[in-house]
């Protein structure tokens, strides 16, 4: 049921057995073991390397109705029983909050599938040397292509994690996870004419991954259809948000629905359980159980178990993402959505979400908004999470008589997101092994600041 190596799972136990000895009601510990390796090339030789490991362990002691957390890299018994008094003494002065507590035993996750999940790349971890050739390759792919003046940046990495909870109420539970990465970004032009572009992907497993030529000619070609980019005209426009960034208009959705936010009236949708939020063909659902996804896990920060769920149905918010001490504030039980660090207590946040693919593709939406702007890349953000009210900056492509024209750079695209999710018209381009699947977004009636 567990894939975490028993070193963890006694560092758990160690920090359990100190934060009782040191006067807790209760108490959870987390231990998380990394391993990562990255590297750059520049002109085709090494630029950088860096591995970093080590066990990061987390305790947080609740008292009564205080709570207190504390951290270190430090595992030597001595440590942990430092850790242990400091959190009880931290408690102790903490204000108090009714809502914290830890689950029940019957709340708590009671059997999983880590097999099932398949998190973990059995091939042998990647070395410097082919991380390197990875990434070298990726850069000459680039270069190759006629345009391409020179490359900023290629580099791969591989990471290896485990991750062990326990608590006094009895869970114990840990999984591991892998991961290859790739990236590339090329350049054209000079000076001040320079325009570029980036690709990359990221894998649980690396078998899945693009090929390095794959990274370095996308990259490419995505930086040579930004020559001479210009500002675009000002005015109220639609505007597609293409795949590589629509996932950012979901994730101020899920900023809304975020139970700490709804308990804090600070959301735009905080009135809006069971009514529209999207238009009424789209459903959003949440999907921690997915194989091969990288956010996938078997159970949340709390021990408790996850399942897939609508977050919104046929348009209609079905209800928020919540973890217990959230949920209690709000009168409703945890969704199994916390979120859980070594330095801090668990908190509520959504993994993987799968938006409903529409029809047309991307070039169809294209077509369908005559006249507008395709977002490829968004800058800065003012956005306020009480009213919905946006804007960031962006840059991409300028669309006329349904067909682009051209590149568009240094413009503002503004609006209420309460009004662009219900008018989301979307593609049928959404990569399916990321953990937010989410289509190009066609969205009426943005006002552009360009020119």
């Amino acid at each position: 049921m567990t894939d975490a190596p028993r070193d963890l799972s006694t560092l758990t136990d160690a920090l359990l057995a100190a934060a009782t000895r040191a006067g807790a009601d209760a108490a959870d510990a987390i231990a998380v073991d990394g391993t990562s390796v990255s590297v750059d090339v520049l002109g085709g030789k090494l630029e950088q390397a860096e591995r970093s490991e080590g066990i990061d362990i987390g305790l947080r002691v609740l008292i009564g109705k205080r709570q207190a957390c504390v951290s270190a890299s430090d595992t030597k018994p001595d440590t942990l029983t430092q850790m242990a008094e400091r959190a009880v003494a931290m408690a102790r002065e903490a204000p108090e909050d009714p809502h914290i507590g830890l689950p029940d035993a019957d709340q708590l996750a009671q059997d999983w599938d880590v097999a099932r999940l398949d998190l973990v790349d059995d091939a042998p971890p990647l070395t410097p040397a082919e991380l390197q050739d990875m990434a070298a390759r990726a850069e000459a792919a680039a270069l190759a292509v006629e345009g391409i003046s020179q490359v900023g940046s290629a580099g791969a990495g591989y990471g290896d994690r485990r991750l062990h909870l326990a608590a006094t109420n009895g869970f114990r539970g840990g999984y591991r996870r892998t991961g290859t990465s790739l990236s590339c970004v090329a350049i054209t032009g000079e000076g001040t004419g320079m325009e570029r572009d980036y690709y990359g992907d990221s894998r649980l497993h690396r078998a899945d991954l693009d090929s390095p030529e794959d990274v370095g000619r996308i990259a490419a070609e995505r930086t040579l259809a930004r020559r001479g980019a210009t500002k675009p005209p000002t005015g109220a426009y639609p505007v597609l948000y293409d795949e590589r960034v629509a996932s950012t208009l979901i994730g101020h959705l899920l900023g809304a629905i975020n139970g700490g936010s709804v308990a804090r009236g600070a959301s735009f949708l905080r009135d809006c359980l069971g009514e529209a939020v999207l238009p009424d063909a789209l459903t959003l659902t949440e999907d921690p159980t997915m194989a091969r996804i990288s956010g996938s896990r078997p159970f949340d920060g709390e021990g408790l178990p996850v399942a897939r769920r609508d977050l919104v149905r046929d348009g209609v918010l079905q209800g928020w993402v919540l973890d217990l001490a959230t949920g209690r504030k709000l009168g409703l039980d945890s969704t199994g959505n916390a979120m859980r660090g070594t330095s801090s207590p668990p908190s509520p946040g959504a993994g993987n979400v799968v938006l409903t693919q529409g029809a047309a593709s991307r070039d169809d939406l294209i077509a369908q908004m005559g006249t507008g702007l395709v977002v490829t890349s968004m800058i800065g953000s003012s956005i306020n999470a009480t009213t919905g009210d946006y804007s960031r900056g962006a840059s991409g492509f300028w669309v006329e008589n349904g067909e682009i024209t051209g590149a568009v750079n240094e413009c503002t695209v503004a609006g209420n997101l309460r009004e662009m999710l219900r008018s989301l018209i979307p593609a049928n381009d959404a990569r399916t092994h990321v953990g937010r699947q989410v289509p190009s977004l066609l969205v009426e009636g943005l006002t552009i600041a360009g020119s």
